[in-house]
């Protein structure tokens, strides 16, 4: 497939723009949408694909987190259990009755793909059915998608990431139930977490699921990955959740 990445950059500054900049939501999914689209392209490059398949998988990039700003504007928040699904609000918004979709490209040949792809990309895990290079492009979205969180994590205050208070945030703790997953080497399930610091550790968990060497690759030069470890809480069960993380994920890896 052709890409016009100019026209689809424009568009997507247009887009945007009838969303307050102002708002740290608003700006930081500007600047992960951009992020995450550059390190498909990595990813991508890294195991070889075409030309085309490059400019599809960043393309993806582009279009992940479309749905998260209307989101943030009914509901200021990035929580899809007391909002939306956002995977799924975004793929309705680009393939549904707006069919903004159009506004990016004018080939249709990859609409079934890329719609499958846009709605899987938050999923715990991706649909049994989801198979060949469908499956492909599905991870290397995901990938990158986690890579830049960890990121976000760092340079956005946090208390806007999670919607709350600083005290609420160095005050609260991991449970084991959230422990008991990162022990097993997976990303926690969203079920399992209640509070700021248990999302904090699903985050750092977010690395065991990385597909491709070069997801890891890059994570690990970012750094912002250690950086998390840091985080300042003043409670003794996220303290040693962050320790025991961190030990679990160099097992896991054996490089950091």
């Amino acid at each position: 497939m052709q890409i016009d990445r100019r026209k689809v950059r424009e568009q997507f500054a247009s887009y945007t723009r009838n969303y307050d900049p102002e708002d740290t939501k608003i700006a930081l999914k500007i600047a992960h949408t951009y992020r995450v689209a550059e390190t498909c392209e990595k990813i991508a490059r890294s195991i070889g694909l075409s030309d085309e398949d490059v400019e599809f998988a960043w393309l993806s990039g582009m279009l992940h987190d479309i749905g998260r700003f209307e989101q943030v504007k009914r509901y200021n928040t990035f929580i899809d259990s007391e909002s939306v699904d956002h995977a799924e609000f975004g793929a309705d918004l680009l393939f549904g009755d707006e069919h903004l979709i159009l506004n990016y490209s004018d080939e249709r040949s990859f609409d079934e793909m890329m719609e499958t792809v846009i709605r899987q990309h938050n999923k715990y895990r991706i649909d049994e059915t989801v198979a060949g290079e469908t499956l492909t492009f599905c991870n290397i979205l995901r990938d990158a998608d986690k890579v830049d969180i960890l990121r976000v994590n760092v340079e956005t205050p946090m208390e806007e990431i999670y919607n709350v208070s600083e005290n609420e945030l160095l005050s609260s703790g991991v449970s084991e139930k959230v422990m008991d997953q990162v022990r097993a080497h997976h990303a926690v399930n969203r079920d399992v977490m209640d509070s700021p610091a248990e999302h904090l550790i699903g985050h750092i968990a977010l690395a065991f699921e990385l597909v491709y060497p070069k997801s890891w690759e890059i994570a690990k030069e970012q750094g912002y990955i250690y950086k998390m470890f840091d985080f300042p809480s003043r409670n003794e069960s996220t303290l040693k959740a962050l320790k025991n993380t961190r030990e679990e994920l160099e097992r896991f890896y054996e490089i950091i």
